[in-house]
């Protein structure tokens, strides 16, 4: 995930705005966020706009929040059309406890589990794909999933985007920190050479004397 991580950090422009919006739709959509989660993307994105690298804020958090929802949406159409078959296969089978977890999820929380679900990386990327599967209707999921989207998209990019700002804050307080530890560390070095050549010009030991290796009989 580190690579992925730091190669879209490094991105810059309208390409941002298209892969962040595929991983945070694809965590929902296809499963995507057992390899990068999607919070991790919403978060670079918010951070790559405080950067200024022709990234708007705005429309950061609205792709975020558009993607979200349409992932879960697309998520709840596979469950509910391809639930049984899908949940069968060889990824759902070798996830099953975590797909046992969800169910549960679902069980307790009812339709709410699709909002409360949105801020869980685990239950994020199964509880659409299993509120279809369980017909859940889509009115009451749409609801829930709208709010949830909504919120945690502008709440994560928001917190990429602090994160960013801090940074930058930080990275600036560092650099004068560094500017004037180093500007000490050579006056400490020029007064110790100054030291040391004045005692050597006045003939006094520069060295600590060294210790006899005999011993006193």
């Amino acid at each position: 995930m580190g690579s992925i991580t730091h190669w879209l950090g490094g991105l810059s422009g309208p390409l941002v705005y298209a892969v962040v919006a595929a991983l945070v739709f694809a965590e929902d959509a296809l499963f995507v966020g057992f390899v990068l989660p999607g919070e991790t993307a919403a978060v670079l994105g918010g951070t790559i706009a405080a950067a200024h690298r022709g990234v708007d804020l705005p429309l950061m958090m609205l792709v975020v929040v558009l993607a979200a929802v349409l992932g879960d949406t697309v998520g709840y159409a596979i469950g509910r059309y391809f639930g049984p078959r899908l949940l069968e296969t060889g990824p759902a089978v070798r996830h099953r406890d975590k797909l046992d977890k969800a169910r549960a999820f679902i069980r307790e929380k009812g339709p709410a589990a699709v909002f409360f679900g949105r801020f869980v990386a685990l239950f994020r990327a199964l509880v659409p794909t299993l509120s279809g599967a369980s017909h859940m209707p889509y009115k009451r999921f749409a609801f829930f999933n709208v709010a949830g989207g909504t919120l945690w998209g502008i709440g994560f990019t928001l917190l990429g985007f602090a994160a960013g700002s801090a940074y930058a804050r930080v990275e600036h307080l560092v650099g004068t920190v560094a500017a004037v530890v180093v500007g000490a560390l050579v006056l400490l070095a020029l007064g110790v050479w100054l030291w040391r050549r004045r005692r050597r010009e006045a003939g006094e030991p520069v060295e600590p004397a060294e210790k006899s290796g005999e011993r006193p009989e």
